[in-house]
């Protein structure tokens, strides 16, 4: 028998569901009635599939290569089970990898290269996404505050959540860095009464969002700017400052600057809330097995994640002080299965949306982006945290007694009262 088709049958054999493999000559291997199936094109993909290179083998089937069919659950459960070993131990570099990456991570972040990035992803189709997302299009990790909540109840929740630890205030300037399709935004004007603010680099984001804004009435007291948050005007510092989901395409080399950017954003005593994706190794930006390669190529070019320990050490060298860090990796999983499950339900749509064979190449590796990365945040290879921040203390001795011009209040009786 040849060696490598006797690895790829035992490792088959090993796999918690039953999946087949059709060779590129037909012939097939392994359970009559599999719950997944491959169809390998090509014999380099066979080598992947050996290997447990689950990361190249996605580039395979994006690039057509190889066909995978099947349930997107059962196929992550036969994918993390490829895996030789952690993604995140394998992903370990030494001294001159980390000198490597921080050189990598300086390069790559120019104004110019990250607003090119951003482009690559969130303009790749406003139809595409609002496929699979909630109504508010809210493309970040939802709150499931009660275990029953539906995805858009859990996004409204997560922008509640994040209001209430802003502590926003009718009146208050509000920042959103990183926007999006202005959930957050508008939340925060529609149930706060601020005066809200926010950026990004997706020309179709900055389009739908300034449409909303009028539809809504909101002109005057709500603006979405097109703008890199590098631009922003500090003469005029904010209330209180969101970032939501926009920090992972900062780059770990500018972490330190990028907080003292948003630190001269807000006034003295006011609220940062930054919430992003952490990475769960202390020292890889990203997964082995080609998992962070196929993230970079097809999803996020430009995306770096950081441990949170790293986080908040940047945080500090920018000059703000953590005063509440919350952990809601379990959320994203859910989040993402959510997602994974309604595009999903609707492939026959988005095909029609995303458009020759580019789009379908699209297609096919947001299909392995959504359920991998659900995967990977259920067996916490990495994590999403939001953290809360201040400027750091001048020495003052009346934290404690509410100060008018401290927006903190050092006791977390105000995130169980009923706004």
């Amino acid at each position: 028998m040849n060696p490598l088709l006797s690895v790829v049958e035992r490792k088959l054999q090993s796999l918690p569901v039953a999946v087949q493999l059709e060779m590129p000559d037909g012939a097939i291997v392994g359970p009559t009635d599999p719950k997944v199936r491959f169809v390998a094109r090509d014999k380099g993909a066979l080598a992947h599939l050996a290997e447990g290179a689950v990361g190249v083998l996605g580039q395979d089937y994006v690039e057509g290569r190889i066909d995978i069919q099947g349930n997107m659950r059962d196929v992550m459960a036969a994918s993390a089970a490829l895996l030789p070993g952690s993604p995140v131990d394998a992903a370990r570099g030494g001294w001159l990898t980390e000198l490597v990456r921080k050189v990598v991570s300086v390069w790559r972040h120019s104004v110019e290269r990250d607003a090119k990035q951003i482009e690559f992803h969130y303009d790749l189709s406003d139809d595409f996404y609002a496929l699979w997302l909630d109504p508010r299009r809210v493309y970040s990790c939802a709150y499931f505050r009660t275990p029953d909540m539906n995805l858009a109840q859990a996004q409204e929740a997560k922008l509640d959540h994040i209001c209430r630890k802003l502590r926003l205030q009718a009146g208050e300037r509000f920042l959103d860095v990183g926007a999006g399709w202005g959930g957050l935004l508008l939340w925060a004007a529609e149930n706060y009464g601020v005066d809200a603010t926010g950026i990004t680099l997706s020309r179709n984001q900055h389009a739908y969002v300034n449409k909303l804004i009028q539809e809504k009435g909101l002109s005057g007291r709500v603006r979405m700017e097109l703008l890199d948050y590098r631009k922003l005007d500090e003469s005029t510092p904010f209330d209180k400052l969101g970032s939501v989901g926009m920090f992972e395409h900062v780059g770990r080399a500018q972490l330190p600057d990028y907080f003292a950017k948003l630190r001269r954003l807000v006034k003295p005593g006011g609220l940062i809330m930054n919430h992003g994706i952490t990475a769960a190794g202390l020292y890889n930006a990203e997964l082995s097995s080609g998992m962070g390669e196929f993230i970079e190529k097809y999803i996020f070019p430009g995306g770096e994640l950081t441990h949170i320990s790293s986080v908040m050490g940047a945080l500090t060298q920018g000059g703000l002080e953590a005063v509440d860090v919350e952990n809601l990796r379990p959320h994203y999983a859910r989040t993402l299965w959510a997602w994974s499950d309604a595009l999903e339900a609707r492939l026959p749509e988005a095909s029609r949306v995303l458009q020759g064979e580019e789009g379908a190449r699209s297609l096919r590796a947001y299909r392995l982006y959504l359920a991998g990365c659900a995967m990977a945040f259920e067996h916490g290879w990495i994590a999403l945290h939001q953290i809360l921040a201040t400027g750091l203390s001048d020495g003052r001795s009346d934290e404690l007694d509410n100060p008018s011009d401290l927006a903190y209040p050092w006791r977390r009786t105000y995130m169980y009262t009923d706004a």
